[in-house]
């Protein structure tokens, strides 16, 4: 009984753990274990909330862990990330024999801590928001984390060329403000299995397999992308629907 009871909570904390291990490898430079220390939080995530629908358990101390372990991967991670892609943007971008100064380095590079600080508000709000029942209201975190996980592959591994520093700290910046926008996103879950009603997953998956095969795990920033672009279309179509049948009435 005890096993069945704590077993998402342990999945819970394998997540946070997983969080942990991955600023630890960010701070001691070892590139290529954080992101995959991200992905493997993320299965964990996934998992607890599978583990307790599927044991039919759940607590209030289990959904406060869970926004606690999030806020570590999906939020402190990603911030941490982001900063230190565009310390680095940074660096490339000095002329040579141009000294590195600490102020040039921690601005505009700051600005992606914002991550972080929205994350927050984001989780806290998501615990008490109804309408985040069956979809997402705002870029989830981890969304918003595999994005940065996938520039941070890409980048390092070079898929993608490293832009200017400016320009990654608007991205940050951005991806932050997207958390708590006010912009239905759709969810993964299936409604049944069939095209009706699962049109934009369906698209989802079939324009990201290409981008998967071309472009490995860097694609999961495009992926992001994708996703935040039809969940827009799915909106705006939506409320065109939406006014055509108030119209009729």
């Amino acid at each position: 009984m005890m096993l069945k009871q704590n077993l998402p909570n342990a999945l819970t904390l394998a997540n946070l753990l997983c969080g942990c291990l991955a600023i630890q490898q960010l701070l001691a430079g070892n590139e290529a274990m954080v992101p995959m220390l991200m992905l493997l939080a993320g299965v964990f995530d996934f998992f607890d909330g599978l583990a307790a629908r599927a044991l039919n358990v759940s607590s209030p101390i289990g959904k406060d862990l869970d926004s606690l372990a999030d806020m570590v991967t999906f939020g402190v991670l990603p911030s941490l990330m982001a900063f230190r892609l565009i310390a680095e943007a940074q660096l490339e971008s000095l002329l040579p024999g141009e000294e590195v100064k600490e102020l040039f380095l921690s601005f505009p590079a700051s600005l992606a801590l914002l991550i972080a600080v929205l994350s927050a508000y984001r989780l806290a709000k998501f615990n008490h928001d109804t309408r985040q029942s069956s979809s997402f209201i705002g870029m989830p975190t981890p969304g918003n984390a595999l994005f940065w996980a996938g520039l941070w592959i890409g980048f390092h591994n070079g898929t993608f060329n490293m832009p200017a520093p400016w320009i990654l700290a608007g991205v940050a910046v951005l991806t932050a403000f997207l958390l708590i926008a006010e912009i239905p996103m759709f969810s993964f879950k299936l409604k049944k299995l069939s095209w009706k009603g699962n049109e934009v997953q369906l698209i989802f998956l079939a324009l990201a397999l290409p981008l998967f095969i071309w472009l490995k795990l860097a694609a999961l920033a495009p992926f992001i992308g994708l996703y935040l672009l039809l969940s827009i279309v799915n909106m705006l179509v939506n409320k065109n629907e939406q006014a055509n049948l108030n119209g009729g009435n």
